[in-house]
């Protein structure tokens, strides 16, 4: 039998799951449940008890599935790498071809895929402007395996590979957002620092940076808003002062948010400042695709969201009704999420009526949605309306999509 330098590492597993009364194939089956995405078989189970591959970005998932510690099996998994960093890993599915992407002489991989993939990744964002994380998780966990193996078992010229690298780190950004909004909180930081690797290595400082913000606004959502905090400055640092205008605007705003969960006002309101000087120095120059909706309203949007946060809802009120009288009706997640920042501000404000209206209107456009940012926005939601309760509004709107739980308004921003 073939083994691997992870021999060590494979035992101890195949330990684990005999001890836990699992076949190779069952274990495979609930790694597959647990993570949404069906890129893990038996033989994958058989290289990683061999040795032969070490399922270092499965680790969180095998931890639950034989419910023994994470932090043991990451600690045997590094030693088993010879004590260097654990890098992220997705396996792509066994019957996955790369015969389509080979060019004309079947000797690798060319310009041509390059920018079908790219193609195909724009496409995923927008789709993202329309659907919600639930629906996407699947599909851009594959492209995102389909872009890694293209990179690791294809022949391709350095030039290529380094346009993969760059796919790489797009895909992930977009990938991370999804597997966020579909709940898969852990799962997206590991996303996230898969697709910063990947940038570093591509030597693309604005696409690190987009990343490493896109995972500070992660951790600041996710009760971590003093590490996102950190990560948000760290993203302008990455940048550098090159930065496209609109990707320095887009890490102003994550670093105002972050300010704003953290209670530092001042600090929040003058990164919306340099937020909004940052787009207005916006010039006749190429960006990159994914800047595409980093634009005035989305920063008026951040800012009303950011008053809200601050509890200045005669700041947010005016912002987030203008913004939404305009706001595309098709992208019914952001209209959703904004909608629901204005019914908290009108809370706020002492207005609960129009708040149970808007709200009304919120849970309406949310139902059933497999987004877990509109799940816990109507959660604070239904915490801002509670002490309204005894209104006529407020109680026909509780009766009709139910009375609010117990919610730790602190967190309320979610």
């Amino acid at each position: 039998m073939r083994c691997g330098k992870n021999e060590e590492f494979g035992a101890y597993l195949a330990r684990l799951r005999r001890q836990a009364g699992k076949s190779q194939r069952r274990l495979a089956e609930i790694l597959c449940d647990l993570s949404g995405c069906s890129t893990v078989t038996r033989h994958e189970i058989g290289r990683y008890e061999r040795g032969e591959r070490t399922p270092r970005y499965w680790l969180p998932y095998i931890a639950e599935a034989l419910g023994v510690s994470l932090d043991e099996l990451e600690r045997r998994a590094h030693s088993a790498a010879g004590g260097q960093s654990a890098e992220i890993e997705f396996l792509p599915n066994d019957d996955f071809s790369l015969t389509r992407f080979r060019d004309a002489t079947g000797r690798g991989i060319g310009h041509e895929a390059v920018a079908d993939l790219f193609a195909r990744i724009h496409r995923l964002r927008l789709a993202d402007d329309v659907l919600a994380g639930g629906d996407l998780i699947r599909p851009a966990v594959r492209e995102l395996d389909m872009a890694i193996k293209l990179h690791r078992e294809a022949s391709h010229t350095e030039e290529v590979g380094w346009s993969l690298l760059v796919a790489i780190g797009e895909l992930a950004q977009i990938a991370g957002w999804i597997a966020s909004d579909a709940g898969r909180d852990q799962r997206a930081e590991q996303i996230y620092r898969l697709g910063v690797s990947a940038a570093r290595e591509a030597g693309d400082r604005t696409l690190a940076a987009n990343l490493i913000g896109s995972l500070a606004y992660h951790k600041t959502n996710t009760g971590d808003p003093e590490a996102g905090s950190a990560l948000a400055t760290v993203a302008l640092e990455e940048a550098g002062d090159d930065a496209p205008p609109r990707a320095k605007a887009l890490f102003w705003d994550r670093v105002a948010w972050a300010y704003a969960k953290t209670e530092q006002s001042q600090m929040a309101v003058r990164a919306l400042g340099e937020a909004s000087e940052a787009l207005a120095n916006r010039r006749a120059e190429e960006e990159p695709a994914y800047l595409y909706w980093v634009d005035e309203s989305e920063l008026q949007i951040m800012e009303a969201r950011v008053y809200v946060e601050l509890r200045r809802p005669l700041r947010a009120v005016p912002a987030l009704t203008q913004v939404l009288g305009r706001y595309d009706s098709t992208h019914t997640r952001e209209l959703a999420l904004y909608l629901s920042w204005l019914a908290v501000a009108l809370a706020d404000a002492n207005e609960p009526e129009e708040a149970a209206n808007t709200a009304r209107r919120m849970f309406e456009l949310s139902a059933d949605m497999p987004s877990e940012r509109t799940a816990r926005r109507s959660h604070v939601v239904r915490a801002c309306l509670r002490p309204f309760q005894g209104l006529p509004e407020v109680r026909d709107l509780f009766e009709a999509y139910g009375y609010p739980e117990t919610v730790n308004l602190a967190s309320r921003s979610r």
